[in-house]
């Protein structure tokens, strides 16, 4: 494949159907291990430990058809020429001065090529035009190729939950949050 350079712009509905294309699953041979610190409930330890074989994780589609978007809610695309090779949608919350991070994919074709970088510069854009205090995200401790890129994006870990996923297809992973200041 050659070097194409990667065009971010705001995605609208004629974007959708490529959207819903992405394959956005991984596989890994690193999760992070979540130990709380012994006698303690206000931490936790995370470590990279390697996992033979390696994991495969497709994402459900857990977003109804035709969800409405809140005011703060946007949504942009990367593309190579004519090829989506990703897309990151956003929410912003006035009272915390939040930017969250609802979904961000990135073609595998594409990964390690700057694509989640570029996207996350419009995500830091529009944390700029709306005044968000920080950038807030969430993903599995399975995720590590995410939580390198993340944490090489000057994220830190914020917290975590261990029963956000209960019930669901990703039951016993663990989300991690994330949090990089607009300051």
């Amino acid at each position: 494949m050659t070097h194409q350079e990667i065009i971010c712009r705001p995605s609208g509905p004629e974007d959708d159907a490529a959207v819903a294309a992405l394959d956005g699953s991984f596989t890994t041979d690193t999760v992070y291990a979540v130990t709380p610190f012994p006698g303690s409930a206000e931490g936790f330890a995370l470590r990279p430990v390697p996992v033979d074989p390696p994991v495969r994780k497709v994402f459900p589609d857990d977003e109804p058809d035709g969800e409405e978007a809140g005011d703060g809610a946007r949504r942009y695309a990367a593309f190579a020429g004519d090829e989506l090779c990703g897309f990151v949608a956003t929410s912003y919350e006035p009272w915390n001065r939040r930017l969250t991070v609802e979904d961000i994919e990135v073609a595998p074709a594409y990964r390690g090529r700057g694509v989640g970088r570029a996207l996350m510069e419009c995500v830091a854009e529009q944390a700029r035009e709306c005044g968000a205090g920080h950038v807030w995200l969430e993903v599995t401790n399975i995720n590590a190729p995410a939580i390198r890129s993340y944490l090489r994006m000057g994220f830190s870990f914020c917290g975590m939950d261990t029963t956000l996923y209960s019930g669901t297809a990703s039951e016993g992973e663990i989300a991690l949050f994330m949090s990089r200041s607009c300051s």
